[in-house]
């Protein structure tokens, strides 16, 4: 398999997770954001992933995938071990409703392509930007931390969809500087996490592309 990363993409960084707990083996392709104006709106790119994002996960016989959610739960299906999602559909819809969270919620609305908007046609200062981001943070982890169970993941004693999901979110809420002395059962989950191989080997500083 041959994945287009970048690694600050907290799309990606959650399949490269979900690749790892997988354990299966990946061809890591950076496909830099910023470089050059970008090199996911390339041609090259565009002839790939239409939607010029990363990730894209291109398959053995050639398939590509695209959109994270989509590409987890194709991992999910053709490689149910370890599970990420488990046999009880109520516990699935819960594991489900932490991701889609992040996923939905908070990530759409602090996307790249979403603060450079802010920054630029609607002239917002960085202070601004940096308030934007906090809030969606704090909105969705709040509900999270009010979700969470006894761990020392966010939903139980293994890894599941919902921490491959929030990892990178707690990567990216570091980033902006957002406070989380706040949500304890979410820094339990990323100090669980962050004793995994799968989890570490996934961090945006030990990718090929880190910068």
């Amino acid at each position: 398999m041959k994945l287009y990363d970048y690694f600050r993409s907290s799309a990606a960084y959650r399949t490269r997770i979900a690749l790892n707990l997988k354990g299966l083996a990946y061809e890591q392709v950076p496909v830099h954001l910023a470089r050059d104006g970008g090199e996911h709106k390339r041609s090259e790119y565009r002839a790939i992933n239409p939607q010029a994002r990363v990730p894209a996960l291109e398959l053995d016989g050639g398939t590509v995938l695209i959109q994270s959610p989509a590409i987890l739960e194709y991992l999910e299906e053709t490689h149910p071990e370890p599970a990420l999602l488990p046999g009880d559909p109520a516990r699935r819809a819960k594991i489900r409703a932490v991701a889609a969270i992040i996923g939905c919620d908070i990530h759409p609305l602090n996307n790249v392509s979403v603060l450079n908007y802010l920054r630029g046609p609607l002239g917002q200062p960085e202070d601004a930007v940096n308030a934007w981001y906090a809030s969606w943070i704090a909105q969705g982890f709040e509900a999270i931390e009010a979700l969470a169970e006894g761990g020392p993941f966010i939903l139980g004693d293994t890894p599941s969809m919902a921490d491959v999901y929030l990892v990178p979110q707690i990567y990216n809420a570091r980033r902006f500087k957002v406070p989380l002395d706040a949500y304890r059962a979410i820094r339990r989950a990323d100090t669980a996490a962050a004793g995994l191989e799968a989890f570490a080997n996934a961090a945006p500083d030990r990718q090929p592309d880190a910068e």
